[in-house]
């Protein structure tokens, strides 16, 4: 019955404590509200945690190590590395190693976790099964000359049990004596399962989702070259890290919900904290880069639907002409402002902000129009 699974090729302690953990949140955190009632002294404690662990992967983790999209100075570090450890997402030096690998490979067997493999090899099992020796840190050398990112590194299991479990527990035992509402044992055990464990798998499983589902779900505006998928789902649980296709052309941006409606709340505190000058040198990708890349996902939508019409056979002759006739006038219209914006980066020349606005409501503008046609040839 066994014989086919690779029991050599399991990281058991991974796969154990993923399995532990998620068991004991759907079954002791329960039984604990059923049996001690709720508690919001815990739920704030959890709230915090959940909010500096996930914002210290995607701020620190992600953004500021990985790539570099900021600088940041030693009291956002030091916050990062100490509740970046508390995820149980390894070190930052180890992270940001497969990250790195992940947009270098992205949708190849060299992509740590290639959603090619399916869903649950991106989401969780490149985890719990090693089908590679284990390859040195040779891309993340400026990491390692870092020492507090090195020092992260080599005690980093110690932070992550100190920091995600012991802490909570003493501050769940703490407010059980100084409120009187628990006793001690329970505040402890409260505070240990709460804000520690159950914390541990939700912030786990809201990255994974990156790695799983925006390589699966969502859509694609800046490019299709890849699987990489905008969510903005993902981006709420993720603190703003759903905007995956933005992310994968622009990396280095130290943003990823680049449009006013969309939620970063990352990007927010990052900015923040330059204005307290705790961060600095916050990368953006100039605007024209970005409406570039829009209009070339587009051009390519509206070359699309001109096929389409093509090979209608169900249409009226006329039908067909006059929205051939749209899509081409708007395929022309896309490569004039295509090659206003080549020509713009080129020579380094600042659109007006005006000049932008009015850009973008025009191919918003295109954009309604070929989705109106696209039902038409599909109707």
């Amino acid at each position: 019955m066994f014989k086919n699974i690779p029991f050599n090729r399991v990281e058991w302690v991974t796969s154990g404590f993923l399995i532990l953990t998620a068991l004991l949140t759907v079954s002791a955190v329960p039984y604990y509200f059923w049996t001690f009632g709720w508690d919001w002294f815990l739920f704030g404690v959890f709230a915090f945690f959940y909010l500096a662990t996930g914002m210290s992967i995607t701020v620190g983790y992600h953004r500021l190590f990985s790539h570099k999209a900021f600088q940041a100075k030693w009291p956002v570090k030091l916050f990062v590395l100490l509740f970046g450890a508390a995820a149980f997402e390894n070190s930052a030096v180890w992270w940001s190693c497969e990250h790195r690998k992940h947009h270098k490979h992205v949708d190849t067997d060299d992509d740590p976790y290639d959603i090619t493999k399916g869903f649950f090899w991106a989401h969780m099992g490149w985890l719990m099964f090693k089908l590679k020796p284990e390859q040195p840190f040779d891309n993340v050398h400026d990491l390692l000359n870092d020492k507090l990112v090195a020092w992260q590194h080599k005690w980093v299991h110690a932070i992550s049990f100190i920091v995600s479990f012991i802490v909570p527990a003493l501050i769940g035992y703490y407010y059980a004596v100084f409120s009187g509402n628990l006793s001690p044992a329970v505040g402890a055990l409260g505070g240990f399962l709460i804000p520690g464990v159950a914390r541990v798998v939700l912030v786990q499983h809201a990255t994974f989702c990156i790695n799983s589902l925006c390589h699966m779900i969502g859509e694609r505006p800046y490019s299709t070259e890849h699987s990489a998928r905008d969510s903005w789902l993902a981006a709420i649980f993720t603190m703003g890290e759903g905007y995956h296709n933005y992310h994968h052309e622009f990396a280095w941006d130290y943003r990823n919900g680049v449009k006013p409606w969309q939620l970063d709340p990352s990007k927010w505190i990052i900015w923040t904290l330059s204005k307290l000058g705790l961060t600095n040198n916050l990368k953006r990708v100039p605007n024209e880069r970005i409406l570039l890349a829009e209009t070339k996902e587009i051009s390519r939508i509206v070359n699309d639907q001109l096929s389409a019409f093509q090979s209608a056979q169900n249409k009226s002759s006329e039908l067909i002409d006059q929205a051939s006739a749209n899509l081409e006038r708007f395929g022309d219209r896309l490569s004039e402002i295509h090659q206003e914006l080549q020509t713009a980066i080129r020579e380094k020349i600042e659109i007006s902000k005006g000049k932008m606005n009015e850009l973008r409501s025009e191919v918003r503008t295109i954009v309604q129009e070929i989705e109106s046609f696209g039902k038409l040839a599909t109707a």
